[in-house]
Formats: structure tokens, C-alpha cells, sequence
């Protein structure tokens, strides 16, 4: 298993009329956190899709505790749960500026190669980084 967390300051565009993080942002939330955690690791995004690898999400879960508010900093809490293969799973935990648990999720995402848009394996050279943890 590997762990990274990232911070993320609550700007007014993340919120909803009620001064709420809008539900719909938490998947970007998400997406922040993994790719951070993959930075972390000395994989970026950016070298995947150079090598025609994408990361098209398969699944995405949200469990909502407790409301994340405009200017509040959050900690979000990424997990990788197991080494990959076709697809690549992803936890979250968000905390608020108090620490306490707000929001619980989950994504999973696959390997595609983007020329022929077919499922791949995960590059050898991200399960050879991964592999220590796991």
C-alpha cells in the first residue's frame, strides 16, 4: 500500500450557493490527490499520455460526512490499495482544517493505450516504482 497527501484550499468556484464544496468537485478533488500521489512517486500523467497511456476513470465513489466550506483548507489522504494491473484503484480521505474525517472515496481508473483505445497493462516502469510498497 502506498499513502501521500496533498492540501487544497477551498477557493469560492469550488462552492454552492449554500457555501458548501459542490458535490461535483470533490471528483476533482480526487483527481488532484492521484495525481499528486503519482508525482510523488516519479510518475507523471503527462509522461503517460507521452507514451499513449491514459487513465479514462472506470469507477468513481463518494460518501459524503459532513460539508467542506469556502477558505477551509482540506487534507486529502491518497491511497494506492494494491499493484496495479489493467486497472489502477485509488482511496481518499478528506479531512477538514480540524482533522476530522469529512469525506470518504474511491476511483478506478485503467490503462489504455490511446492509439488503438484498447485496455493495457499497467508500464513496466510504474509497477518496477510500486512494487517496493506492495
Amino acid at each position: 500500500m502506498y499513502s501521500h497527501t496533498v492540501t487544497y484550499r477551498v477557493c469560492y468556484a469550488d462552492t454552492d450557493q449554500m457555501g458548501y464544496v459542490y458535490y461535483g468537485n470533490y471528483a476533482r478533488l480526487f483527481e488532484i490527490a492521484r495525481v499528486e500521489t503519482l508525482r510523488s512517486l516519479g510518475v507523471s500523467y503527462k509522461d503517460l499520455e507521452d507514451q499513449q497511456i491514459g487513465l479514462p476513470v472506470y469507477e468513481n465513489y463518494s460518501k459524503f460526512l459532513a460539508p467542506a466550506y469556502y477558505d477551509e483548507l482540506l487534507t486529502i489522504e491518497c491511497t494506492l490499495l494494491s499493484l496495479p494491473q489493467v486497472r489502477i484503484q485509488f482511496s481518499y480521505r478528506i479531512l477538514n482544517s480540524k482533522q476530522e474525517l469529512i469525506h470518504e472515496g474511491k476511483t478506478t481508473l485503467v490503462f489504455m493505450d490511446m492509439k488503438r483505445q484498447k485496455m493495457v497493462k499497467a508500464p513496466d516502469y510504474l509497477l518496477e516504482v510500486l512494487k517496493p510498497y506492495f
